[in-house]
């Protein structure tokens, strides 16, 4: 019965192109449990294309038992073409920061923050224990959020299979994003490994808790290599503009005392503040640069999975602000 309320409701979207996500709200269907979007897959998709929305889709379907990634709902055949029915997010944190930032002159709380980071390396967590896989995309576009205060990961097309825990394709990704090792071409070509996923997350949480990139604007290829790769990583640190608690900027900071590399239990909270390189994510040295078990140690983390926050609250009061568009896109870059 569910799969013919989708069928009902998807006769009547209208022509979308490749890779866009059209909100069709079922909650007018009694049968139908939750709002979701469709994608179309078109049978003149390329074959590249056809590789990332599969890889995509895998991804999604074998992680329904975690809720910090986007749901699959079912698939459907229409006159050659393939639609995805998805679940349904109300935006992403790139227009969400970017309103708040630039249109409200506010900022985003450092508890939404502590969520979001908490979510979302939950979700990478996931991907590399239980599905032996690296994003190799993360920004803040591919984090989404809805009007419940669910804060999800998604756009996994490009995502890559870790043999022995070790990535080889040096040019998936975007680039804004991607973490020294992977831009540098005098680097290892051994592969790489989650922790340059942990240099996107830290990249990522600098513009949601500033309201910018970190890096000024690159003019080439070269550009960017010579800053990220030969330039100090950028810093968070507290402005009179903002104050951010201890724990929240050695998470997302570089770690200068490179001495000070373990857990050290009985410590106290602003030693382990300031001392634990395990925690950081902007190390531009890979190998000191932590996975995801060892962030899911950190007191930040620790503290908002404890916590509760009334995220959905905070979200519905933006979103209640922002202009009304004819959809949501579910995936938005």
């Amino acid at each position: 019965m569910f799969s013919f309320v989708l069928a009902v409701a998807l006769k009547n979207i209208l022509q979308m192109d490749r890779f866009s996500y059209h909100a069709e709200d079922l909650k007018d269907y009694s049968c139908a449990r939750n709002s979701l979007s469709s994608m179309r897959i078109r049978s003149t998709v390329d074959e590249k294309e056809q590789k990332q929305l599969l890889m995509d889709l895998d991804v999604v379907m074998r992680s329904s038992d975690c809720p910090y990634i986007v749901q699959f709902y079912g698939a459907l055949f229409r006159e050659g073409d393939c639609w995805i029915c998805m679940e349904l997010m109300s935006t992403s944190f790139d227009k969400f920061y970017k309103y708040v930032y630039s249109v409200l002159d506010d900022v985003i709380p450092e508890e939404i923050l502590g969520k979001i980071t908490l979510a979302t390396v939950k979700a990478l967590n996931h991907l590399k224990e239980n599905l032996k896989i690296i994003h190799r995309d993360i920004k803040p576009s591919n984090i989404l959020l809805d009007r419940s205060g669910n804060i999800k990961l998604c756009d996994f097309g490009i995502s890559g299979q870790l043999v022995d825990s070790i990535a080889k394709t040096r040019d998936a990704g975007c680039r804004p994003y991607m973490a020294p090792e992977r831009i540098d071409p005098s680097a290892s070509r051994q592969g790489y490994d989650v922790r340059s996923d942990v240099w996107s997350l830290g990249i990522t949480l600098y513009e949601l808790a500033t309201g910018r990139f970190p890096y000024p604007k690159w003019n080439s290829v070269f550009d960017q290599l010579t800053q990220v790769v030969k330039g100090d990583p950028p810093q968070l640190s507290n402005s009179e503009e903002r104050e951010f608690s201890p724990s929240f900027i050695n998470f997302v900071n570089l770690c200068r005392d490179s001495d000070h590399c373990g857990y050290m239990e009985g410590s106290s909270s602003l030693a382990r503040h300031r001392s634990l390189i395990l925690l950081l994510s902007l190390t531009k040295d890979e190998s000191k640069r932590p996975k995801y078990k060892e962030l899911l140690k950190h007191p930040f983390i620790l503290m908002y999975e404890e916590r509760a926050v009334e995220v959905a609250c905070y979200v519905c009061k933006i979103l209640d602000q922002m202009p009304a568009t004819p959809s949501s896109p579910m995936y938005v870059d």
